[in-house]
């Protein structure tokens, strides 16, 4: 796909912490906090009849995951943190320098957020910045509530675009760094995984209609907490939520698990990926043609992985439409007639290499 560069704005951009949570609309709240709550362990900081406040076991502000009762199953923002409160005032004027939709809201968008401005950003999806937050209890040392399948963390999202090379040198002007990436040997990039915090990523741009929300990402601190969530959902007659895994990325080496919520939001359980935050951190791209770049052990990536993924709304609530990727996806060269085909070139050493080129 050719298309013209996204601008680099003069304003300073926001410095962003980390990815902070995300808010979601689900169609049955009840269904929905049956999943998040009885399921999966997160945590309630308050909730009413038409949205609930989630958290994971270690963190202290107010919410990892809002739920929100809707018409449409869809996602209203992907909040970020920044470090001081006139972060936000900047992160309004660089999105406004680029044309964006802004708006600003000194009370926040939802309860326990104050200042904060979401953005409709140049590939089309929600974003917020915010600082000002609630504190709640961290859980930490509450073993007693924890379980075996403690989730511990909010670690990413994972959007889809028809264009990852053009989100990526965006991203890379507001301050985002990139660890990992796939590439074909025509340059063509399919995925690139980019970061704020001292792990492999915060956000991951992978490549297909769009945009659209791919998934949400919740932590924990073993591989054993997210076998016994395997185990857990056998048990309880719920095997059908498990999409893909367990198993071994080979980007970002973690262990993982996807599950589908009620509405079919994509929830992903993830552990042990490695430490990125020296300066010269170098990058890891990945050959298309290496099918271990998304599963270590080879194993095939089931189909709806690549083509599903949840819509994402404007500032008015309305859904984004969804544009066409043009570019050969990366379903396309991986996955064959027989529903998967093993197409790694044997003259790229390991499929992958460190730097920026194949």
């Amino acid at each position: 796909m050719t298309s013209t560069p996204i601008p680099t704005p003069t304003a300073t951009p926001p410095d962003i912490l980390r990815c902070a949570y995300m808010d979601i609309v689900v169609t049955d709240l009840a269904r929905s906090r049956a999943f998040y709550v009885d399921v999966l362990g997160l945590v309630v900081t308050e909730e009413s009849d038409t949205e609930i406040y989630l958290r994971s076991f270690e963190e202290f502000i107010h919410h990892n995951l809002v739920l929100r009762q809707g018409p449409v199953a869809a996602v209203a923002a992907m909040a970020f943190r920044v470090r001081a409160p006139e972060d936000v005032g900047l992160a309004e004027s660089w999105y406004q320098e680029l044309g964006c939709r802004t708006e600003r809201r000194t009370n926040g968008f939802v309860k326990g957020v104050g200042d904060s401005v979401r953005v409709e950003d140049p590939l089309g999806f929600p974003y917020e910045f915010f600082y000002s937050v609630d504190h709640v209890e961290r859980l930490a040392w509450r073993y007693d509530l924890h379980g075996p399948g403690a989730l511990v963390r909010l670690d990413h999202f994972n959007q889809v675009t028809p264009d990852v090379g053009r989100g990526r040198g965006y991203l890379e002007d507001l301050g985002f760094r990139v660890t990992e990436d796939i590439q074909d040997e025509d340059g063509v990039t399919y995925a690139a995984w980019m970061r704020r915090k001292d792990t492999v990523h915060d956000t991951a741009l992978t490549g297909g209609d769009g945009p659209r929300m791919h998934h949400i990402a919740f932590s924990t601190h073993e591989k054993h907490n997210i076998i016994y969530i395997c185990d857990k959902l056998g048990a309880l007659r719920m095997s059908d939520v498990i999409e893909r895994g367990p198993g071994r990325h080979g980007v970002s080496n973690a262990f993982y698990l996807y599950l589908r919520d009620p509405d079919g939001h994509r929830v992903e359980i993830y552990t042990q990926d490695y430490y990125t935050g020296d300066p010269d951190n170098p990058v890891v791209t990945w050959d298309v043609h290496d099918n271990q770049r998304r599963d270590w052990w080879g194993n095939a990536v089931v189909p709806s992985w690549y083509t599903d993924a949840s819509l994402v709304l404007d500032l008015d609530g309305n859904p984004q439409p969804v544009i066409v990727r043009t570019e050969s996806s990366e379903m396309a060269v991986t996955v064959g007639a027989d529903g998967f085909s093993y197409t790694r070139r044997d003259d790229v050493e390991h499929g992958f290499k460190l730097g920026n080129t194949l």
